[in-house]
């Protein structure tokens, strides 16, 4: 099961709308307008690490990562969900992933360690085939949203590496449980297949 995503669900919605007050003033600002905010710092936070200002980057992508929550707490909140808000975000949340990951990648090729450009490499895969798996499973029509390393994980654990100096740690954890992530979907969704009410479809 995943540790964050399913245990805090929207929870964290009224603390997070209050924070969206505070910090716009009252300025109406659309869902879709903070999405493509929490991209830009993800995408700046990229760079940093790929110039090697790694504490920089992990403060903006922790900025990156409040206003990733910001955006569906406040679409909730004013009644502005809509399906284009929640596929816009899922697209800019792959793109801020990968490009996180092609940071690290150019962090440690800068400082030539070939070793973990590799693990960065494999770690890449893992986090784009997490949320291909996902789809994958509810293209079949089943709900997959189990795993260790979903991207609130993810998330906590780079800002964590990035800012007190073990990112090669982090990226040696993220290289394992990315892969373990997608395992336990594999056998989640072929337990869900094997179901005798399972809806095969043709």
């Amino acid at each position: 099961m995943p540790l964050l995503s399913s245990k805090v669900g929207h929870s964290l919605d009224p603390i997070a709308f209050k924070l969206y007050r505070f910090l716009f003033r009252g300025r109406n600002i659309r869902p879709n307008a903070i999405t493509l905010a929490g991209f830009l710092f993800a995408l700046i936070a990229s760079a940093c690490i790929a110039s090697g200002r790694l504490l920089l980057a992990g403060i903006l992508l922790l900025f990156s990562g409040i206003l990733d929550v910001l955006d569906g707490a406040v679409a909730r909140n004013t009644n502005t969900v809509s399906p284009f808000g929640g596929f816009f975000d899922s697209v800019l949340d792959r793109y801020s992933d990968l490009f996180v990951m092609l940071g690290i990648l150019l962090f440690f090729l800068r400082i030539h360690d070939s070793f973990f450009v590799m693990l960065a490499g494999a770690t890449s895969v893992g986090v784009a085939a997490i949320p291909y798996a996902r789809a994958r499973a509810e293209a079949e029509g089943i709900s997959c949203k189990n795993g260790l390393m979903e991207r609130p994980e993810r998330l906590i654990l780079l800002v964590l590496g990035l800012c007190f100096g073990v990112l090669p740690i982090v990226v040696v954890i993220l290289a394992v449980l990315t892969h373990v992530t997608v395992v336990q979907r594999v056998l989640f969704v072929r337990g869900a297949m094997k179901n005798p009410g399972f809806d095969k479809k043709s």
